[in-house]
């Protein structure tokens, strides 16, 4: 690979859009020594940028990571166990990375910032009982809700490029009209976690919010960028987000170890430039020598403006980013259903009956990493003023069921009435139960 491109081979360039990087590697965690998402995964990263010249480029600056606090992460989640229990200081300081790579845009001290931190977060739902696919807290969603605090950001798009379907963020906003939420991922019917189908749009108060584009395996750089430009482009266009975030998982090269696609170091350069987000956030990515660095270099000179197209991982040839004819065909088709769905959502979402005012159902969740089965029954509010109270009630294996109450920014006072009124009776009858306020900014549990 060669480094960042000179001018006229005298002098590096400035980069057009200043960006400042957050690492955070987490020397001291990992699921084994062995396990793909190891401290390495950064490491190499950080070894290639410097041995690049990354840093010496006017423009893009190197910054330390905060932590996350508690109350960070109860804006987001539910954990019926017990943080305590689920978390450790690394997923504190992953998502305090995240934290830090967005006030550095907020605060206009970068014009866009990438946060290069481990572990990742994509598929940490609203309710943690343990982790699942190497994620126990939603890193993005801990960094978006302390954003919405601190600067009164409101519509933010999140456009999820990690192979795997980003799972966890769809259902920690699968209720929020103010958060677009848009996976590009490889087809769930072939990978983990199975799911991210063109029918999940979001919930019955936020249909069209969610978009789902599920690609064949095999699809390499001409086949992404035609479902970027084809769907991607145009919802973030009529959508108008006060912030876009990239959710950036590596893990879609054609080297990587535990997925089937086809995308280059350049592709992804090409892919980020078009989508041009405020904000990147590491998730996935496993080959770790052989495309990682090259990948997140790619990515890192695509976002400051300049040019990629020198970066060439080892391994590289043509035929390898190549995208087969007929899954040109089949993406093809699938942007122009995409795009119907996105504009005439059904009105009724797949797996939910109303009644008596409230939209419900019922899901068994999996955590792969830790083994545990989830009992969810969903209830909403079926609200004309607001997003609605959400009612959880979740059981892990054969523990005892609890009640998680979260009421949406902009709760009304119906809403509001009704959540206190659950707590309260929840509270009589003994029965553990949580009540999150976003407005209120609060996280109150009983029994404490």
């Amino acid at each position: 690979m060669t480094g960042p491109p000179a001018n006229n081979g005298t002098a590096t360039p400035a980069a057009r859009h200043s960006l400042g990087l957050v690492f955070f590697p987490a020397y001291d965690w990992a699921i084994s020594p062995t396990h793909p998402e190891r401290e390495e995964r950064l490491l190499y990263t950080q070894d290639q940028l410097r041995e690049e010249g990354v840093f010496d480029i006017a423009g893009i600056g190197e910054e330390r990571p905060a932590m996350a606090s508690m109350p960070d992460v109860k804006r987001v989640h539910f954990c019926p166990p017990g943080f305590e229990r689920v978390l450790e200081r690394a997923h504190l300081a992953s998502a305090g990375g995240a934290i830090s790579a967005g006030r550095l845009v907020l605060e206009g001290r970068y014009d866009k910032a990438f946060a290069l931190t481990r572990p990742p977060g994509h598929h940490a739902m609203r309710v943690i009982q343990g982790g699942r696919g190497f994620c126990a807290a939603n890193i993005e969603a801990v960094m978006i809700e302390r954003l919405r605090r601190d600067f009164g950001v409101r519509r933010v798009a999140v456009v999820d490029t990690d192979c795997h379907h980003g799972d966890g963020t769809q259902d920690v906003y699968w209720h929020d009209p103010d958060t677009l939420f848009i996976s590009l991922h490889q087809d769930g019917r072939t990978l983990y976690p199975g799911t991210g189908f063109p029918d999940e749009l979001g919930g019955p108060l936020a249909r069209g919010a969610t978009i789902n584009i599920p690609l064949p395996p095999r699809t390499g750089d001409e086949g992404f960028l035609l479902a970027v430009e084809s769907v991607v482009m145009p919802i973030l266009e009529s959508w108008k987000p006060d912030l876009i975030v990239n959710s950036a998982g590596q893990d879609n090269h054609f080297s990587d170890p535990i997925t089937d696609m086809r995308l280059s170091a350049r592709g992804y350069g090409r892919m980020v430039e078009r989508i041009n987000a405020d904000i990147a956030v590491l998730e996935g990515g496993y080959a770790i020598q052989g495309a990682l660095p090259y990948v997140n270099l790619a990515v890192i000179l695509a976002m400051a403006g300049l040019n990629y197209d020198r970066v060439i991982e080892p391994l590289w040839r043509e035929e390898l980013a190549a995208t087969p004819k007929r899954n040109l065909e089949a993406i093809e088709r699938l942007t122009e259903a995409v795009l119907t769905l996105f504009e005439r959502p059904d009105a009724l979402p797949h797996g939910y009956e109303r009644d008596h005012g409230w939209w419900r159902r019922e899901r068994d969740i999996f955590y792969d990493t830790d083994g545990i089965r989830e009992r969810q029954r969903e209830s909403l509010r079926d609200c004309p003023d607001c997003p609605g109270l959400l009612a959880l009630h979740t059981r892990a294996d054969h523990g005892p069921w609890r009640l998680c109450l979260a009421l949406p920014r902009g709760a009304c006072r119906a809403c509001r009435d009704a959540a206190h009124d659950r707590f309260a009776e929840a509270g009589r009858k003994g029965e553990p139960v949580t009540l999150q306020d976003k407005d209120q900014d609060s996280y109150e549990v009983h029994p404490q």
